[in-house]
Formats: structure tokens, sequence, C-alpha cells
């Protein structure tokens, strides 16, 4: 069956001629392609909420608009572990799409439970964020959201939007440690380039990282990440990319061969990193069937990081 009589790449190629009306034809079909589905990948017992095991606080919340992005909120879900007391600091973990790691793909707050019950990380504090609902779109593709100015966008503007509004808001009350080693980053696409770049340019607020699909092509600049890697001195961050063998190869770049750049520029510098490729295309089936492995590896050595500290916002 050709690409163009398979009738799932058919209307997922419809429906995108419909959200970026100026995405180019010859795109829509390879775009189709990447997310089309089907991947041989499934979540595993870790994102399966066990009986007996304590859950943690769901809340939903809206952080006002600010003076980073104005006059959008922003949406977010914040989790809260059942082992939070309040009498110490938690650690932090801020999910870019955040609807998205909550819904079947990860289940991320299920994963959250199991891996703290067991002790495999510390006591984690989420916000799951959604990125400003009007904006300009992706570049040449249009569109009608601010997601591409957020999260695509290189400098320090989506760091100091999460810094200075709405880490303050969402954990608002909570005890949340300042150290950057128990400070995390995860992101989807345009979202794993943004958790990149944030702690890129604030090492100091968050030292772990999480991008699956990330979007180091150009687009708004991330072709310019793995040359600024090479060239800087190493920075303490610890850095996962996880990419398809057929994620999306579009205008912008090729996003496997951009994530295996950046992997080969994370290797020169001497970064504690992995770079994981699987079979699928551009989705998150890959990255949240691995998700529990992925936080284990990150927060491998949390005990040894995990001392009295001063909690920040």
């Amino acid at each position: 069956m050709t690409v163009e009589s398979d009738p799932v790449i058919v209307a997922l190629a419809a429906h995108l001629g419909q959200l970026l009306p100026d995405m180019p034809l010859e795109d829509r079909a390879r775009f189709a392609q990447a997310i089309r589905g089907g991947e041989p990948y499934v979540p595993g017992p870790d994102a399966v909420r066990r009986d007996g095991l304590p859950r943690g606080e769901r809340r939903e919340g809206v952080c006002p608009a600010g003076v980073i992005y104005p006059g959008l909120e922003h949406h977010y879900t914040l989790y809260v572990p059942a082992q939070y007391d309040g009498a110490s600091d938690a650690a932090l973990m801020v999910f870019q799409d955040g609807a998205r790691y909550l819904g079947p793909e990860c289940d991320a707050t299920a994963v959250l439970d199991n891996l703290i019950a067991a002790g495999d990380m510390p006591a984690t504090v989420a916000v799951f964020v959604e990125p400003g609902a009007r904006g300009p779109g992706l570049p040449v593709y249009g569109g009608s959201d601010n997601r591409s100015i957020e999260y695509d966008r290189l400098g320090d503007d989506y760091a100091r939007f999460l810094l200075g509004e709405l880490i303050p808001h969402a954990t608002q009350g909570l005890r949340i440690t300042s150290d950057p080693a128990l400070r995390a980053l995860c992101g989807l696409s345009s979202g794993g380039i943004c958790a990149f770049n944030v702690a890129w340019e604030r090492p100091g607020s968050f030292g772990k990282v999480i991008s699956h699909c990330g979007s180091f092509v150009d687009l708004r600049g991330g072709h310019l990440v793995a040359p600024a890697v090479r060239a800087a001195p190493q920075r303490p961050l610890r850095v996962f990319l996880q990419s398809g063998a057929n994620d999306l190869d579009i205008r912008f770049g090729n996003w496997l061969l951009a994530n295996q750049t950046l992997a080969s520029a994370l290797a020169y510098r001497g970064y504690d990193h992995q770079l994981v490729i699987g079979s699928g295309g551009h989705s998150l089936a890959h990255g949240g069937a691995i998700f529990p492995d992925t936080l284990r590896w990150l927060f491998r050595d949390w005990r040894a990081a995990h001392s009295p500290m001063e909690t920040t916002p």
C-alpha cells in the first residue's frame, strides 16, 4: 500500500491541512506518516496503579497572564505525591504539553506513584503545563496557538516564565528543593527542545532533562543547539534523548538526525546523557513505554543528592 492510498494517512493529512493551513502539500503526507500510530509500544506495569500503594493528589489550576506572555493564561495540573508531608523539600518535575503526559501513552502520575513508593526516585512534585492557547502558530505552517513561540524559540523567555510566574503560582505553599540535581524538565517534540533549552539557560535551577522526539531542527533556531553545546564548557546537566527511526523528516529538518547530532555534541563535551532510538515515529508511544526506566536512570543517584537545603520558588 502506498502512502497516498493509506486511508489513515490521507485522513491525517487532511486534518493537518485544517490545523496548519500553510503547511506545504509535500509535508502533509510525511507528517501524517510520522504520527500515524500503530507502534509496537505500550506502557508497562509501572504505569498501572497498584492496589495498596499511596496515590498522589492532582489539582487543576490556571496561571494568570503575566509579563512574559501578556494576555495568555496557562492551564496546568499539579501533582503532589502522597509521601510529601511539608516537613522537608520535595523534588520537582515540569512537563511541557502536560496533558499528553497524563494520557494513556504515559500516565505519568501513575508512574510517579509507583516509582516514589518503590524508592526509585524522591518524593517529587510535578507540574503538567499547557502552552498559551492564542498565538502565531508555527513558522511557515501557521496555526493559532502560542506553543511554538514558547517552546521552539531559544533564549530565556520560557525559563523566566517557569521560574518567575508558573512554578511560584502552581507550587505556592509547598516546599520545593532548590537543588538542580533534583529538578527535572520533560517534553515531547517542541516541548522536548524547550525542556533542554530551559536547563541550558538555567542549569542552576534545573539539572535534568527528558526530551522525547525533540525538535532540534531549523525551527526558530533549534538547529543551533548542538553547535552551542560543542562550543561551550560543560554544564551540570543529565540529559535523556529519545527519537524514532521513523520520526519527522520535513521542511524544517530530520528529527532523528537532529537528535543524533545533539547526542554527538553531548558526548563530545562529556555530558552524562543517553539517546534511545525506537522503531516508531513522532509520538510519545515509545517514550511513554520506557518512561519508568528513564526516570530510574535520571534519578539513579538521588539519595546522594538528597540533603537538607534551602527552599526556592
